[in-house]
């Protein structure tokens, strides 16, 4: 049957995240640093508001740019935060989450052929959506030595006549890492002197420690060519809300709404009218998780050190990503290994790229229960193979 399917999808790579998700499923007792989403329920007052939208009989479509309302409390709320100024007319556009945002996005800039930049270690999506919009991804690394952050040098060596796009995700998923304004101003550079448009997925923009996130979209010259992605699910604990938002110049939004409006119609009716509660009286929500991640931060970051595997800091969203060079093993072999035998499931770093190859990405949203024990059945993993002294009782016991 494989004749009937087209050459782009047949060519498109499975996640390298999936796989361990279904190895942890058919097993019992794992405990799973996996997945990539808030441990918290949506606030109450955000679930009521939604349930009241279905009680009420909005249960229609909403425009195909989403309810004017939420659009304008968008551009309102970036506005605040960063003094940015969007249209909620023709600058903002409600989307499916920040997956459908990404996809549109590189869709409109890519004719078949060329090529974006993509920063990795990325999400597992960021290249395969690259290859379905029609692009070609081409892979920047970056490495712990610079705590995961793009160089301009390292875009220069990868620019050729095809180059549209640089696509950034900071705070990174899967390493943490935060863009400084020095290496941001550098991408900045790179995109001006080579007139590209940059794509920044800011998804984690809410849950960043000890700095401050800067939206890309804010340096000079650079409102003008960005399109910015952010959306609800991860600093609102909303990830099955689906909702995600564009902001950007009208050019881009416009081109970006012809597809939305034959693909997706309007994104979930129920999940815009939450969204708009969220951002009007959910600050206190964020801020209360993100609290809650920092001190989860801490404590994995530091149990990750005591083990030997060294973990630089992470300074935004919810995974470590630490070095496992002391078992001497492949990174897929050791998560392997550790899930069979200590029913723990991580993600090898090389399933978000070359880049990641020799670390696991951790993530810490998930209780601080779970967390010790994960820490204590890494421990009894790594003392098995003489990687660590025993110490008969466990120092991460729960």
């Amino acid at each position: 049957m494989s004749r009937y399917l087209s050459r782009s999808v047949q060519d498109l790579r499975p996640s390298g995240i999936r796989r361990y998700f279904d190895i942890a499923a058919s097993m019992d007792d794992v405990v799973t640093l996996g997945i990539g989403e808030p441990d918290f329920v949506t606030p109450a007052h955000i679930v009521e508001a939604g349930l009241r939208s279905l009680q009420d009989g909005q249960t229609g479509y909403t425009a195909n740019a989403g309810i004017y309302e939420l659009r304008a409390a968008i551009a309102a709320q970036v506005g605040k935060r960063y003094g940015l100024r969007y249209s909620p007319e023709n600058e903002v556009l409600v989307t499916v989450g920040v997956s459908e945002a990404l996809f549109l996005a590189l869709k409109v800039l890519l004719d078949p052929g060329d090529e974006a930049l993509v920063v990795e270690p990325c999400f597992v999506a960021n290249p395969a959506l690259v290859e379905t919009a029609g692009g070609v991804p081409v892979m920047v690394p970056t490495s712990v030595s610079n705590d995961f952050q793009v160089t301009g040098a390292e875009l220069e060596t990868r620019i050729t006549p095809r180059t549209k796009a640089i696509l950034l995700s900071y705070p990174s998923n899967p390493t943490g890492a935060t863009l400084t304004r020095e290496h941001m101003l550098q991408v900045a550079e790179v995109a001006e002197k080579h007139d590209l448009v940059v794509i920044s997925d800011e998804i984690y923009e809410r849950l960043v420690y000890g700095t401050e996130h800067i939206n890309f979209a804010t340096l000079p010259n650079m409102a003008k060519r960005t399109i910015v992605l952010s959306g609800m699910s991860k600093s609102y604990a909303m990830t099955g809300w689906r909702i995600g938002y564009v902001t950007a110049p009208a050019p881009f939004t416009e081109a970006m709404y012809k597809i939305h409006q034959y693909l997706i119609m309007s994104a979930p009716t129920t999940g815009q009218v939450a969204s708009l509660q969220a951002i009007r009286y959910g600050e206190d929500d964020v801020e209360s998780m993100r609290q809650e991640y920092d001190r989860r931060r801490k404590l994995i970051v530091d149990g990750f050190n005591r083990l030997g595997l060294t973990c630089f800091e992470p300074r935004g969203a919810f995974y470590a990503f630490p070095s496992i060079e002391i078992a001497g093993m492949d990174d897929e072999d050791f998560c392997e290994a550790l899930l069979q035998e200590e029913r723990l499931a991580l993600i090898p770093g090389s399933a978000f790229g070359e880049s990641g190859q020799g670390f696991v990405r951790a993530s810490y949203a998930t209780s601080e229960t779970n967390i010790l024990e994960a820490l204590n059945r890494l421990e009894r993993f790594l003392v098995k193979r003489g990687l660590l002294q025993d110490l008969q009782t466990s120092v991460f016991a729960a």
